[in-house]
Formats: C-alpha cells, sequence, structure tokens
C-alpha cells in the first residue's frame, strides 16, 4: 500500500493548505511586527483628542499575556493602568463557580450560561471602575474581560486567538484556562473547561464589542504578530460573505489514524499518522485575510458572528443562531485501524444532558476505500439490548474484549458510497477507508462504547462511555432497516446536457440535506436561502463562477472543502484545467427549508 496519490491518479496534489481572501485594498490599515505595530498604534494614540482617553485591550483566551506585556503594555508606558487579571475571584471560587458545567465527567460538561462578569470579585471590580474615574492623563485597561470595566474606550484593541492553536497551546502546556493556574493539567481536561465554558463567556463579549473594535491583533504565531483596524477587519468579513471560500484545515493524528491524507494533501511524510482533517469546522477553524503582504489569521467564528444573515441566509440564522450547523471533516483509517464503536445522543438527551440546542447527526461519504472497507453501523436482527450493554460493561470494567460481530451489522463499502448516521445509531469505520464526514457540528458530543482495547497515544485507555451510550442507542435499527434506509438512498433528482444530480442524503430525521452531482459541463446552483458547503469528491480541478460576476472565479482542487454563503445567491461550477471536459463530482450539504 501506500503512495495514494500514484495508486488514485493523483500525481500531483493541489490540496491547499492555506486559502485566503484578498483584502488589498484595506492593507495600507495593516501591520506586521512588534516594532511596526508599536509604531503604528503610538501615532493613533498621538491623535486622540481626549487628555484623559482610556485605551482598551481585551484578550481572547490562549493569547500569550507575557509576550503581550513585554512587546506591547510595557512599551506602550501608560501612566496609569489596570489589568483586569487581577480583578478575578479566587481559584478556588472559579472552580466551586463552574463546577455545574465542569463536573467530574472526563469529557462532557454542560453549556455555560455564566457571564464572565462572574468571574470578578465584585468588590474588587466595583473598586476598579471607581479608581478608573479618578485617573487623570492617558489609562490603559487590559486582561481578560477589559472590555467589561470600560465598553466605550476612546481606543479599543481586541487581542484574539484561533482555538486550534489554543489547542495546541494546552498541549505544550503553554496557558491556562480562565481565572486558573492549571497549565500543568491534562490537554484534554483544558480543552473540556475551554469548550463548556471558557470559549462561551468569551464570546459573549466578542459578540458584543465587535463591532467596536478600533483594532485587532493576530498573535497566533509566538512574537509575530499582526494588526489591522477594525474597520479594515470589518470589512473583510464582509468581503467573505459575498464570494466563495476556504478556511484554513488542520490536521491531527489518532491511534486509529492512517496515511492517506499525508501522500494526497501533501501533509508531513514524518508524522505517525492523520487520523482527522478538520476543513470545515469554523468553531475551530480559522480564516486568512490577505492585506497586501501580510496574511491575518483569525477564527472562522468570527465571521459566523458578526455576518451570520449574509453567511447562513435568514432561515438558517433564525433557526441556529450565531452558530454554523454544517461540519464537513475527514477521517482517515487507510493502513490505520477501526475507529471506536460509537453512538450520538438525541436532540432531547443532548439538550437535556449538556445544554446544547441540536445533536450530532452525521453521514460518512466514502472518498476512497481499500477492497476490504467496511463500516460496521447499526444491530444485527437479533441483538439482545441488556446482553450487549452488560457485555460493553464488562470490557470496560476489565479491559477485556467483546465480540462487535455478534452485536453490531458489518457492510463493505466503496468509494463514492453515502452512509447515513442519525442520533442514537451505533457505528464506526473500518479500516482502509477514507472518509468525508458530513455532520451538524456538535462533534464533541461522540459516546465511544467499545475501543478495541487500545490506548490512546499516549498511552492510557480512551474515555469510554457506555453509561451516556446506553440511554441514547435506538434499539430499533437493524439490519432489514438499516439497508433500506441508511446505505445508498440515492434518488436522481434533476438532469441535464452533460450534468446529472443526485440526491444522496441525509436520513429524514436529519436536518441537513446533501446533493451529489457528476458533470462535463456548467452546473448551475441556487442558495435558496441557504448556506452550502461542497466538496470536490471526483476531479482534479473545478471553478466556481459567478453568473453576474459578483465574484472573481474562485479554483478549487480534489478533496477541498469550501463554502458558498447564502449571499452568493446563485452560482456556477464546471469543470477546469486538466478536468475540462471529464466527468467530475461535488458533494452539497445545505440547510433544508421543511426542517
Amino acid at each position: 500500500m501506500g503512495n495514494y496519490k500514484k495508486k488514485l491518479g493523483i500525481i500531483n496534489s493541489s490540496y491547499d493548505k492555506s486559502p485566503f481572501i484578498i483584502v488589498d485594498e484595506k492593507s495600507k490599515e495593516a501591520e506586521s511586527g512588534w516594532v511596526e505595530i508599536m509604531n503604528y498604534l503610538m501615532k493613533q494614540i498621538g491623535n486622540l483628542k481626549n487628555p484623559n482617553a482610556v485605551i482598551v485591550i481585551n484578550y481572547y483566551p490562549g493569547v500569550n499575556e507575557d509576550e503581550l506585556l513585554s512587546r506591547l503594555i510595557q512599551p506602550l508606558g501608560v501612566g496609569h493602568a489596570i489589568n483586569t487579571n487581577q480583578l478575578f475571584k479566587t481559584e478556588q471560587e472559579i472552580l466551586e463557580l463552574t463546577f455545574p458545567d465542569i463536573s467530574n465527567d472526563s469529557v462532557f460538561g454542560y453549556m455555560t450560561s455564566l457571564n464572565l462578569q462572574a468571574f470578578f470579585d465584585q468588590e474588587k471590580f466595583s473598586n476598579a471602575q471607581q479608581q478608573l474615574k479618578t485617573y487623570k492623563g492617558l489609562t490603559l485597561v487590559y486582561g481578560y474581560g477589559a472590555y467589561l470595566l470600560k465598553s466605550d474606550p476612546d481606543l479599543f484593541i481586541y487581542a484574539d486567538m484561533p482555538r486550534w492553536e489554543l489547542q495546541l497551546r494546552y498541549r505544550r502546556k503553554e496557558i491556562s484556562n480562565l481565572g486558573l493556574n492549571n497549565k500543568g493539567e491534562k490537554a484534554s481536561l483544558q480543552y473540556k473547561r475551554g469548550f463548556f465554558v471558557d470559549w462561551r463567556v468569551a464570546d459573549k463579549i466578542k459578540k458584543e464589542s465587535l463591532p467596536k473594535w478600533d483594532y485587532v491583533l493576530d498573535t497566533t504565531t509566538s512574537l509575530y504578530p499582526n494588526i489591522v483596524s477594525g474597520e479594515a477587519y470589518r470589512y473583510g468579513l464582509t468581503k467573505i460573505t459575498q464570494q466563495p471560500f476556504r478556511v484554513v484545515p488542520f490536521f491531527d493524528p489518532g491511534v486509529w489514524g492512517g496515511q492517506w491524507m499525508k501522500d494526497v494533501f501533501n501533509l508531513d511524510a514524518n508524522a505517525i499518522n492523520y487520523a482527522w482533517g478538520f476543513d470545515c469546522v469554523p468553531e475551530e477553524n480559522s480564516v486568512l485575510l490577505k492585506y497586501g503582504n501580510i496574511f491575518f489569521e483569525t477564527p472562522a467564528m468570527n465571521l459566523v458572528f458578526y455576518q451570520s444573515k449574509k453567511l447562513l441566509g435568514e432561515a438558517v440564522q433564525a433557526r441556529f443562531g450565531d452558530e454554523f450547523p454544517i461540519r464537513f471533516d475527514f477521517l482517515d483509517t487507510m493502513e490505520g485501524g477501526n475507529l471506536s464503536l460509537q453512538v450520538h445522543p438525541t436532540t432531547r438527551y443532548i439538550q437535556e444532558q449538556f445544554g446544547m440546542q441540536y445533536t450530532q447527526d452525521e453521514s460518512y461519504y466514502i472518498l476512497d476505500g481499500c477492497a476490504d472497507a467496511v463500516v460496521y453501523l447499526a444491530l444485527k436482527n437479533d441483538v439482545i439490548p441488556d446482553l450487549m450493554i452488560s457485555e460493553l460493561a464488562a470490557a470496560q470494567e476489565k479491559a477485556g474484549d467483546f465480540n462487535v460481530n455478534k452485536h453490531v451489522c458489518k457492510w463493505p463499502v466503496k468509494k463514492h458510497d453515502h452512509i447515513l448516521i442519525p442520533a442514537g445509531t451505533v457505528h464506526c469505520s473500518g479500516a482502509n477507508t477514507m472518509v468525508l464526514e458530513i455532520s451538524a457540528t456538535p462533534y464533541i458530543f461522540t459516546f465511544k462504547l467499545w475501543d478495541w482495547g487500545r490506548n490512546d497515544l499516549d498511552g492510557k485507555p480512551r474515555p469510554i462511555n457506555v453509561n451516556h451510550g446506553k440511554k441514547v442507542i435506538d434499539w430499533n435499527r437493524r439490519e432489514e432497516w438499516t439497508k433500506t434506509n441508511l446505505i445508498n438512498t440515492v434518488h436522481k433528482v434533476g438532469e441535464g446536457e452533460g450534468w446529472i444530480e443526485e440526491k444522496t442524503g441525509l436520513h429524514e430525521q436529519q436536518f441537513i440535506e446533501t446533493r451529489r452531482h457528476w458533470f462535463s459541463k456548467p452546473v448551475q446552483h441556487l442558495a435558496n436561502g441557504s448556506v452550502h458547503v461542497l466538496n470536490l469528491i471526483e476531479g482534479k480541478e473545478a471553478v466556481v463562477t459567478s453568473p453576474k460576476n459578483k465574484f472573481e472565479p474562485f479554483v478549487v482542487h480534489y478533496a477541498e472543502t469550501f463554502i458558498i454563503p447564502a449571499s452568493v445567491e446563485e452560482y456556477t461550477i464546471s469543470p477546469y484545467g486538466e478536468s475540462a471536459g471529464e466527468v467530475i463530482g461535488t458533494i452539497k450539504a445545505f440547510i433544508r427549508h421543511d426542517s
């Protein structure tokens, strides 16, 4: 095996790992490097007319506080300064405050309803507010929640951080969670606290304050920061909603990971494997805005927060709020192992137990597979629920074996099969399979039932969640029902000269619908009020164009995921470059209007 580019005929993979959106018309409003940034800011501070001006620098969790102190805050030389991080409650008080949302569970918590204001010692905070009123001359307020202390500053700088880089900093033990000194804590526990608490309280401030930002600071790369004016930044976000775009993908190894992405996407050849590829998960992906020669990295969720209606469509935004409901990612088990046997919670369960409004219905689109590729899906006709659960529990307790084939159906799969997995369905991908996972976005809520007796890459057992899983398994999803309802439910819905459109899913219980197009001629698409997410599943290149020339032609390559904002309204996809004249394919996901 190996060398999948040659095996697949993809000799020169063009997969773009750093896609960007050009905002050159605002390039004069961006700077890069601490020296240049300081000179830039000092000019702006010098133009402030208020002799008692207040500058606010608000941090997002994950920023390097020491770097900002030494390279930005101290060099500003402001006479009066208030560090809002010193106004927090004690660590023990914060642990008690957040325990109902964090709990003792090693994986899951509850989506917090707290505000960042609750993290502050109210006496310290009130004293700081009064102190601020007495200061004469230039004053600086900086830290987490600095905006709460002064929401109408004379100059407002927001120091932001993409969530993938934030997670890498957890792993490198570089940062603590909000109000805590826990750099040494297990990264997965820091991530859990971030997911359920830190990011939620910080996002509330971000959404409220984003229209007010005078400057936005990107410190994704240590010691190599970028800054852009708030006006140019918001202009860039708005520009994204007027054209197709891609987020910046990221990849991660896993105990079951494979070799396909490494070869086809030209990833690090020295990596042990790549299990996951996150190509459209705006909760954690970034977007790159290119201002002249400056590549400004920013969380993709900022786009969702600031331009949700234009991005999602009014009806979709009304249903899901400021969340991006469609997720595309890759699961690579080529020359790897089986995923964990798992199940996702029902909508009612995820609402009651975790405070999420919708669940992770999903599907596996088989992008590639070896001759022995399989998917484990649903239950045998003769399954006995109590027996299966007792055997899963025994295997978990004694680190013993579990006879998967006794209880769970195993289906052979091949390239371009589409397997539907509504919540409550027991499932996992087998080895030697390359999956494009198309799903709703609450991706953290996977209840692992069995992990084939493996340890994780750190040598420790992966968390198993039989107690949660047994409460959401739909025991009616057995062999015959699954064959009829979940495997390749493909129906032709349209045809024209040089193109065929097929409905491939998802299940009627799922709010996402998918359409596959096979085409050698241009195909027109109408947004119909919903954001579209697509992937080029066959062919080397395609080009997306606007019938009314509303955006520049946008070229996509094999296996790249791309997003079409609802405000684009209509677009055309055609074979391009070496694929011109060939039959190529896309898979498209959107939100059903009748759901």
